[in-house]
């Protein structure tokens, strides 16, 4: 079996040779450019995400296990009574430890809110007020931080609203106005 090994692979080598040429000389020829055309890309940059990262980012710096001083919990800094309104009957140990969960229930707080404020959004977007712009995004940017309540109060008499942090309600509307929201 080794001799037609051996045989066989001599019978193959000689064979199948390949063939080499050797080259003495090139030929020239001009490069011919190639033209390239570039299409515009549309790029789709979706708003709500980003006005969710912006919001995110500054209530818990995007960390879903955050839990503050006064228990507010993730990334949004959701309170377990806001939660249960919402009708997300959740442990403090299921809601840190699941972001879809934290996201679907902001999603659900800015359509609630949305609905409460639908009639004050119409009125006051596009319209200035103490040189703040006012948005569909500011506002429920504002309700997230102090209720719908407070925001209809601010829009009402002028109340200013700050949580236990000392932040103001017109900070929220400044600071995440002119957001296009995806929302219902």
């Amino acid at each position: 079996s080794m001799i037609a090994t051996i045989s066989l692979v001599g019978f193959t080598t000689n064979i199948i040779k390949p063939k080499l040429q050797i080259v003495t000389e090139l030929e020239s020829r001009p490069i011919q450019p190639i033209e390239i055309k570039l299409e515009p890309v549309s790029i789709e940059i979706n708003e709500t995400e980003m006005f969710l990262n912006a919001i995110g980012h500054r209530e818990s710096s995007n960390r879903y296990t955050v839990v503050n001083k006064w228990g507010y919990m993730g990334k949004y800094q959701f309170g377990k009574r806001t939660l249960k309104n919402l009708g997300y009957d959740v442990s403090k140990k299921e809601f840190l430890n699941s972001p879809h969960l934290q996201e679907m229930a902001m999603l659900d707080l800015l359509e609630h809110n949305k609905r409460i404020l639908r009639s004050d959004i119409n009125t006051y977007s596009g319209t200035f007020i103490d040189g703040v712009e006012i948005t569909e995004s500011g506002i429920l940017a504002a309700a997230h931080l102090g209720g719908p309540g407070n925001v209809k109060r601010y829009f009402k008499k002028g109340k200013q609203f700050k949580d236990g942090n000392g932040t103001k309600l017109t900070s929220y509307l400044t600071k995440f106005s002119g957001y296009k929201l995806n929302l219902k």
